[in-house]
């Protein structure tokens, strides 16, 4: 009874210790800066990770409002897969309730970085909405501050959280009025007056955010996210108090100087909050999983190699892959539109990826191919399957080495890398691709199948209509009473390469009802029609019987994008060409 009593004991103050917040910290010694999660050295192998389903966006999709039966489908399905590579830490937005934050930590052991945009994609202040937030003045400065207080007290205390996040590359936002990427502007003067009358008050900001958020809770850091080292020399005077540098950076195979730079200049640790290369080859128009992961490999070598410790800069905590699964809705996100359409349109050009640059300057990233997983349909509860790529098992290989364990060197790193061969990758995501085409239908597939039946009476009085149909009248309705109509419809819908797709209807009519007082209607054109002969009146009863009901294509081509369509529902040309 003793030995039970003292096992009960055990098991107890182990579940209360596990449902404990973590205390995570920034450690800064002669080996360089790392984070340390209840006193064990803990490398950030990070995913920006989110659910949203084709079809919707980040506005409609509403995952967290979900039932609890459909939340945890969707949780349970792809958490498994990040473990199962080694991510454990994903990348949140405010609004994912603290529970879930618990149940992912305590079932799959993979931690929260929680993320306030901070007035990123504008705000809305006594009912106004502002596309470009104005950090400079009071109201702005009021909102954000309530906003992230009351964030730090309601998670504070959340198990599974590791650290918060302030923005979301805002200082890209000081420019864009949009959520979708363009190219940046290349005049220094404009960057240095953008710099200082908006980012210098914004940067001031988020440092006395940081220094409230750490005053209710000293167990969690505070990053910032900034786009790569745009305004990093204002940060490193507005940004004391900040503990980690967050960054996204979009440079191709290599950060170049970028871990040397940050040390120099403001000399905090560097988290890349942002970082890969998208599965879509601009240049053959075609999927190009090899490139993604060849890339990201490259990426997460250096991050590893520069971490604490290793002789090379000595602060790097970690990264977040982008992303986990492709965004449908990016491209016509500002306009709500297209969102279950997977478009291959290039919107801005990076030189750091030539292996699918055409030209200088000519547009090669494809926002909505970032995924090292395919997206699937949705099914009838709203969940769906992912569909890995070769990234993502190039990357399950890449986070089995932990750069803090003894022995671990730089060329132990570059050999451990050396070693990833992206020809397995490769095959090991053949099958993935071929579960994918096998859930979607192929590229031909049938895409629609219904019957309409309908059934009309006709009556009344004072009507000139007969009781019953006249012999050779071709007036309409031709008699009182019940009669019916019967048509069929059959889609067909094709995706031959990611650029073209094209769609077609066709139906087909049985009976059609000769009773309607409305009298226009689809299925009239098979009625009989009676032609002239040199016999004399012929009598034709089955006439356009089948027929294309609705047909469009679609074709998306470097030069040209080509729309067609016949009886489809369009704009005015003025609107769409």
């Amino acid at each position: 009874m003793k030995h039970y009593f003292l096992r009960l004991v055990l098991l107890m103050l182990s579940a209360s210790v596990f449902a404990q917040a973590d205390k995570v910290s920034v450690v800064t010694d002669d080996s360089g800066s790392k984070l340390v999660v209840n006193g064990k050295d803990f490398m950030i192998n990070g995913m920006n990770w989110d659910y949203i389903p084709i079809g919707t966006n980040t506005v409609n999709a509403d995952f967290w409002n979900k039932s609890d039966d459909v939340i945890k489908a969707g949780l349970d399905s792809e958490m498994g897969l990040l473990r199962n590579m080694g991510v454990n830490v994903v990348r949140q937005y405010t609004g994912v309730p603290a529970r879930w934050i618990k149940y992912i930590y305590e079932n799959y052991g993979i931690y929260t970085m929680l993320n306030h945009s901070f007035g990123r994609y504008g705000l809305t202040i006594d009912g106004v909405w502002t596309p470009v937030t104005l950090y400079d003045e009071q109201k702005t400065r009021d909102l954000l501050m309530s906003e992230v207080e009351e964030l730090v007290k309601g998670y504070k205390n959340t198990p599974g959280l590791l650290l918060y996040l302030l923005g979301n590359e805002n200082n890209y936002g000081l420019f864009w009025q949009g959520a979708e990427t363009e190219d940046f502007p290349d005049e220094e003067e404009q960057r240095d007056f953008i710099g200082e009358s908006r980012g210098r008050p914004m940067y001031k900001l988020m440092n006395e955010a940081a220094k409230m958020m750490k005053s209710i809770d000293p167990s969690h850091p505070v990053a910032i996210c900034n786009g790569d080292v745009l305004f990093l020399d204002i940060i490193a005077e507005e940004c004391p108090d900040v503990d980690i540098y967050g960054t996204n950076v979009y440079r191709g195979l290599s950060f170049g100087n970028m871990f040397d730079v940050v040390k120099e200049k403001y000399n905090k640790p560097i988290m890349f909050t942002e970082f890969g290369a998208d599965a879509f080859n601009a240049v053959t128009n075609s999927e190009d999983q090899e490139s993604q992961a060849y890339y990201m490999l490259g990426n997460w070598k250096e991050i590893y190699q520069n971490a604490a410790g290793l002789g090379k800069a000595n602060n790097s905590i970690g990264g977040f892959t982008f992303q986990f699964s492709d965004g449908w809705w990016k491209y016509g996100f500002d306009d709500r539109e297209n969102a279950d359409v997977h478009d291959n349109n290039a919107s801005w050009s990076n030189g750091g990826y030539a292996r699918d640059l055409a030209k200088e300057g000519a547009n090669n990233m494809n926002e909505e191919w970032f995924g090292i997983c395919a997206k699937g349909p949705t099914n009838a509860m709203g969940n769906y399957d992912l569909y890995p790529r070769a990234a993502y098992y190039a990357l399950k290989d890449a986070h089995e080495l932990n750069p803090y364990d003894e022995g671990v060197t730089i060329d132990f790193i570059e050999n451990h890398f050396g070693s990833i061969q992206l020809t397995d990758a490769m095959l090991r995501a053949r099958g993935d691709k071929a579960a994918l085409q096998t859930a979607t239908g192929g590229k031909i597939r049938l895409n629609n199948l219904r019957a309409e039946f309908t059934t009309f009476n006709t009556g009344g009085s004072l009507l000139t209509t007969p009781e019953d149909a006249v012999q050779g009248s071709t007036d309409y309705p031709d008699q009182l009473g019940f009669d019916h109509m019967q048509s069929y419809f059959i889609g067909v819908e094709g995706n031959p390469t990611p650029n073209m797709s094209a769609s077609v209807n066709f139906n087909i009519i049985g009976n059609v009802a000769s009773n309607p007082i409305d009298e226009i209607f689809y299925e009239n054109t098979a009625r009989p029609v009676e032609v002239s002969s040199p016999s004399g009146n012929i009598t034709l009863s089955d006439v356009n019987r089948v027929k294309v009901y609705n047909a469009e294509f679609d074709w998306n081509a470097k030069d040209f994008h080509l729309k067609g369509f016949y009886r489809t529902g369009h704009y005015h040309w003025g609107y769409e060409g």
